[in-house]
């Protein structure tokens, strides 16, 4: 069942403005149905305009919305959104920050409730795994946290990590219809090159989880030649894969919706129905794959994934290896 988190009085002010389709409503209307006054809904229409709502004001006429940004703006997010714990409570946009992880961290320890969501526009110090830049320009692709808490050991925590990486091939695939595919642990592969990618950091309270942030970044407008020379190989995006551009915000609330969707899975002791999505998204088992780690490189065939999400591979010398992340190439030979 979804419940839905009441709107609050700018939001009801900007669904009425949009079912009068661009016709004028009067002040007087507005007042009427809202319950508010007349210098309250200046107010309301004056940060409507400053989040990039254009809309026309006319004495005697009263207000008329002309167009909506293509901005990930809350009540764009929350409006027909499917969910009823991620992206219901607190959303902390952006038009530019660091990257939405730290940020979510930053809420996460402040004791911020678990679903909510941080949004950017635009990062300037785009993160993903190692310590990898996340090409990150405004206003083309996602760049989205969100903070969860589940009551789980730490070492279970891998498992967030696979559950989104199927969220994210999933929402993707229904959405635009593209071959998607996951590169383990958390890359989201379309015809070999990389679209979107997964980052999941942990805080701990002793040996439980205290909460996680799972931090998605997805390339949705990004023309190829826009991309750094250094990325135009190894990444690609909607637009490049499918010819035309896609709706940012319908695509975030995909992924908001297929992340609760198996999220709710986890929490009711179905991670076997996760896992068996994951395996059939990579088609790793069976496969032999170098895995590069700090410091030193592992070689050998992938025998499973374990209950955790733990990649487990034996070596040609039947050494088995627990693998919890890393780089992986497929061997050829």
């Amino acid at each position: 069942m979804i419940i839905k988190r009441p709107m609050n009085t700018k939001e009801r002010l900007l669904q009425y403005l949009k079912e009068e389709e661009g016709r004028f409503v009067s002040g007087e209307k507005v007042s009427s149905r809202l319950a508010i006054s007349r210098s309250a809904i200046w107010k309301h229409i004056s940060r409507l305009k400053e989040e990039g709502y254009e809309i026309e004001s006319f004495p005697r006429k009263g207000y008329a919305l002309r167009s909506i940004p293509d901005y990930l703006l809350t009540a764009e997010i929350r409006e027909g959104l499917k969910t009823s714990l991620i992206g219901q409570g607190p959303i902390a946009y952006f038009r530019k920050t660091d990257n939405t992880n730290n940020q979510a961290k930053v809420l996460a320890y402040d004791g911020t409730p678990e679903g909510t969501l941080v949004i950017a526009e635009e990062q300037s110090e785009g993160r993903g795994r190692r310590g990898r830049t996340w090409f990150s320009p405004p206003g083309q692709g996602i760049y989205a946290t969100v903070v969860l808490r589940p009551l789980i050991p730490l070492n279970e925590a891998p498992k967030l990590t696979v559950l989104a990486a199927v969220a994210t091939a999933d929402a993707l695939e229904g959405s635009t219809g593209l071959p998607v595919r996951i590169k383990w642990p958390n890359d989201i592969l379309v015809r070999d090159r990389k679209m979107a990618g997964i980052l999941t950091e942990i805080g701990t309270e002793m040996d439980l989880v205290d909460f996680a942030v799972i931090g998605m970044g997805l390339n949705v407008n990004i023309p190829e030649l826009s991309f750094p020379d250094n990325l135009r190989t190894p990444a690609t995006s909607i637009l490049i894969e499918s010819g035309q551009t896609f709706p940012r915000v319908r695509l975030l609330q995909s992924w908001l919706e297929a992340l609760e969707k198996y999220y709710d899975l986890f929490r009711r002791g179905s991670f076997d129905v996760i896992l068996s999505r994951w395996k059939l998204l990579t088609d790793i088992l069976g496969k032999r794959i170098a895995v590069d780690l700090p410091g030193r490189q592992y070689a050998g065939e992938v025998q499973e994934v374990d209950e955790n999400g733990v990649l487990i591979l034996r070596e040609p010398d039947g050494t088995f290896q627990r693998i919890f992340s890393g780089d992986i190439t497929q061997l050829t030979s």
